[in-house]
Order: structure tokens, then C-alpha cells, then sequence
């Protein structure tokens, strides 16, 4: 690897302190580093995306290198990650271990959420429709492979893939995954109901999910999200169809802690 594009949180890193120290270390190397401006592309040459941030951070990364397979390194400057896992205090190791080809790559699944005739986008966590305006439940009717499955009374569903299991999909009481599986989990947010749960679906599925009308038969709306940005408001009979992207997101694996650890660390922290 010899050309870097560096993603920076700028919330955490805001007078880029570690980011100009990464830049200079990688210099030093005679490598080549550029910090991209946020609407920027990327340089078509780059070989690794170095996030400075946290999960956030590499979430964004993951959405800005769709389709182009460049390998993702996450350096955290926050709390405890499962995407960053490399921590502030040993990036320089790190690095090191990088530029000499001691690493490995994980391929991580995507989903796929289109509504006909309308968008089209991506995600490496999760699509979340959730509801909007008014402190209402919605009603969500899920079809699965063209067949009915259930309507859901709840505030919204979560379609998450085992590497977004332990994000929104977590928090709403769904299922922990081990990132490296392949399939979808999808959850009730708040159901109006006592024996709704999660229910894991494989990653071949066609999986539609159908805004319904409110009780009293006015349209409803909901919000479609991508990895937590919005991408379109959705009124009663629009469907949401969510299915395994043909792109994976790759990221960087340095250090040997597993992910069992990791989610040792963070549960008992």
C-alpha cells in the first residue's frame, strides 16, 4: 500500500492534531497521504481509507467507497468500537504492521434498499424505517420472498446485517450476530404488542416492507434510513425492498482481538 486517503471526524480530531501526525508518519514512509474535503471523491489511486473517529466515521467511509473495493482501516478516537478497532495510543504500530503487509481483510455483507422507480442506496449496519411527525404507530406489512408474512404495530423496523447487530438493531433488544455471518435480522421498534421479536431471515431473501394506512385510515408516513442518513419520507402503500447488496464493504483486520473480546470489553465495560 503506498497512496492513503485519510477520513477525519472532525468533532474528535477538531485542529487535526493526529491526523498531520498520521500524515507526517506516512511521509515519512515516503508514502502518500491526502486528507479529502467531505464532498470530495476519492482519489481513484487510493489503496486504504485511514478513518480517524470512531464507528460513525467508518460508516461514512464504507458509504463513500461503495463499489470501489478500497480496504478500510479504522483508528479510534472515541470509546470502545467494533468497526474502529484500532485504539489513539497504538496507531503508530499499527501502521507499521500495515505498510509491511501484516494484515488481513474482512469482507463485511451490505443490504440493498430501493423503492421502485425512486432510490436506490446502501448500507453496511442497517435501513431503518421509522416514523415521523406525530407520536403515532404505524403499521408496517412485511412480505418475505413474495410471500405475507406479518403487519407490525410499532414505532418503525430495523433491517440490519450482522455487522449492525450490535447498533440500533442492539439498542431495540435485537439479536448480537457474529459480523461474519450472512444474513438479516430484522426488528420491531417498540411493537405495540408482547410476543413480537426478532426474526432472522437469510441473506438470499427478498425482503419488502410496506408503509400502512393509521387506524382511522389517514396516510401515514415514515422515514427510510440509511446507516442513520435519511434518504426518502414514505407514505402509506410505497414499499421499501431490501435485499444483499453485490458489493461488500472490506475492512482491515490488525489487531488479534476477536470479536468475542471485543464485545467482552464492551459489555462488561
Amino acid at each position: 500500500m503506498k497512496h492513503f486517503t485519510l477520513m477525519v471526524n472532525r468533532s474528535k480530531d477538531p485542529e487535526l492534531e493526529v491526523a498531520r501526525e498520521v500524515e507526517a508518519f506516512l511521509d515519512m514512509q515516503g508514502l502518500d497521504c491526502v486528507i479529502p474535503k467531505p464532498d470530495e471523491v476519492l482519489a481513484p489511486d487510493t489503496d486504504c481509507i485511514l478513518v480517524l473517529g470512531g464507528d460513525g466515521t467508518v460508516l461514512q467511509a464504507a458509504r463513500r467507497s461503495i463499489g470501489c473495493g478500497i480496504p478500510i482501516l479504522g483508528i479510534n478516537l472515541g470509546t470502545l468500537g467494533y468497526l474502529a478497532e484500532i485504539e489513539k495510543n497504538s496507531w503508530r504500530e499499527a501502521l507499521t504492521r500495515l505498510i509491511h503487509g501484516d494484515y488481513e481483510i474482512e469482507e463485511r455483507m451490505m443490504i440493498q434498499g430501493s423503492i421502485p422507480g425512486d432510490i436506490c442506496d446502501y448500507a453496511l449496519n442497517d435501513i431503518v424505517l421509522g416514523r415521523i411527525g406525530a407520536l403515532r404507530i404505524l403499521n408496517y406489512d412485511v412480505y418475505v420472498n413474495g410471500s405475507y408474512l406479518n403487519t407490525f404495530s410499532a414505532d418503525g423496523i430495523i433491517l440490519s446485517t450482522p455487522t449492525g447487530s450490535t447498533a440500533y438493531n442492539l439498542s431495540a433488544g435485537g439479536p448480537i450476530v457474529e459480523p461474519g455471518a450472512q444474513l438479516v435480522v430484522m426488528t420491531p421498534i417498540c411493537p405495540h404488542t408482547l410476543n413480537t421479536r426478532s426474526i432472522i431471515l437469510s441473506a438470499e431473501d427478498r425482503i419488502e416492507v410496506e408503509v400502512g394506512k393509521l387506524k382511522d385510515g389517514d396516510i401515514a408516513e415514515a422515514e427510510a434510513d440509511f446507516d442513520g442518513n435519511a434518504g426518502r419520507v414514505m407514505v402509506s402503500g410505497e414499499r421499501m425492498i431490501v435485499t444483499k447488496a453485490d458489493v461488500v464493504t472490506r475492512l482491515v483486520k490488525l489487531s488479534r482481538r476477536s470479536f468475542l473480546e471485543t464485545l467482552h470489553r464492551k459489555i462488561s465495560g
